[in-house]
């Protein structure tokens, strides 16, 4: 299914992604009004802040609600900027529509749930100025993040957006919610119009990792920043470690590399159409491959052996591994590689042993 698209047309500063930044909370109307301050001060043009903050465990704060809307609808009229806030419920969407909110998000504890969603959904058909971003689900399923951005644009909902925050994962040595960049860029091959924007606070979920996060966002194309900032940061109500001083951000913000986006220059057209030759040499190379596959799946089957012989499939991929380390890759990817290649095999070699 296709996306009814129309631009976000967020304001930013010229050779800048557009920055929606803010506390993770709204506090207090002093925290709030400080860093929204602070943020206008470094050229800031949209403030963000949770209203709604239920928590994964009971007993700590979960935002102040509609009392904390009045203060946003402060930080408009004193500073000029927009603001944003995250929405899970209906009721969410009206108050945060009655006070003027003009931009709303969808977290990702949301998107995973598309009763909840469409119930979002129902809540803005008719509301088609206010653009809406749409995080990924916590697990990383492109399908059902594609299914919440369209229930809401079936709402009518015409300026969109994905915000990729990272995925749960097992391994959190380094990152709170892992990138897999493979699957925005993905979602980009899909809905090329689509914009994409990157939430690195919730990302790295360290401060130190905002920075070289924004940076790989911007090397993607993503087009903005959605980032939490707070006038104090070690003493935030919630998720303290991620955030930064508006004065870091500033810092981290002017320092971004953004990535020329023209045409092809004839250099590059001929190293890509060396890639092609080879993608195509790849292609012929495989067929050969398979091709020896059902010749042993030919002869498994007469000798009445097993199709999937584990020592074997054992030693092809810690070879492979070790000979792409050597050769400057990176030993998983290979591995990866090699098992979507074994289990084409498998697959190709169970046809002809069930004939």
């Amino acid at each position: 299914m296709e996306l009814d698209l129309l631009p976000l047309e967020l304001p930013s500063d010229k050779k800048r992604p557009f920055v929606i930044a803010g506390p993770c909370s709204a506090e207090t109307e002093e925290q709030v009004m400080k860093t929204a301050h602070q943020l206008a001060d470094k050229g800031c043009h949209i403030f963000r802040a949770g209203i709604w903050k239920p928590r994964t465990k009971p007993g700590g704060f979960e935002g102040h609600g509609e009392p904390a809307l009045k203060w946003l609808q402060r930080i408009k009229e004193e500073t000029g900027m927009l603001t944003a806030t995250e929405v899970a419920k209906p009721e969410h969407v009206e108050l945060a529509l009655k006070y003027g909110i003009d931009i709303l998000w969808i977290g990702a504890r949301t998107t995973v749930n598309p009763f909840a969603v469409q119930e979002i959904a129902d809540s803005l058909k008719g509301v088609s100025d206010v653009p809406v971003l749409v995080k990924n689900p916590v697990s990383p399923d492109l399908e059902l993040w594609i299914g919440a951005l369209l229930r809401i644009n079936k709402a009518g909902v015409k300026r969109l957006g994905a915000i990729h925050r990272g995925f749960t994962s097992i391994d959190q040595r380094i990152y709170r919610n892992t990138p897999m960049w493979h699957i925005p860029i993905e979602l980009h091959r899909r809905y090329p119009n689509l914009p994409i924007v990157c939430d690195p606070s919730h990302m790295g979920g360290r401060r130190d990792l905002i920075a070289p996060l924004c940076q790989q966002a911007m090397d993607m194309g993503f087009e903005g920043l959605l980032v939490e900032s707070h006038c104090s940061p070690d003493e935030a109500w919630s998720d303290a470690s991620q955030q930064v001083l508006p004065d870091v951000l500033d810092f981290i913000i002017d320092r971004l590399v953004i990535r020329d986006n023209a045409e092809m220059t004839e250099s590059l057209a001929s190293l890509r159409k060396q890639i092609d030759e080879m993608d195509t040499a790849l292609m012929d190379l495989l067929t050969k491959r398979m091709r020896v596959s059902r010749e042993i799946a030919i002869y498994k089957k007469e000798h009445n052996m097993a199709v999937v012989q584990a020592v074997r499939y054992n030693e092809i991929l810690d070879k492979r591994g070790a000979q792409g380390t050597l050769c400057g890759m990176n030993a998983d990817f290979v591995r990866r590689v090699y098992e979507a290649i074994h289990e084409e095999s498998v697959r190709q070699q169970m046809e002809i042993i069930n004939k």
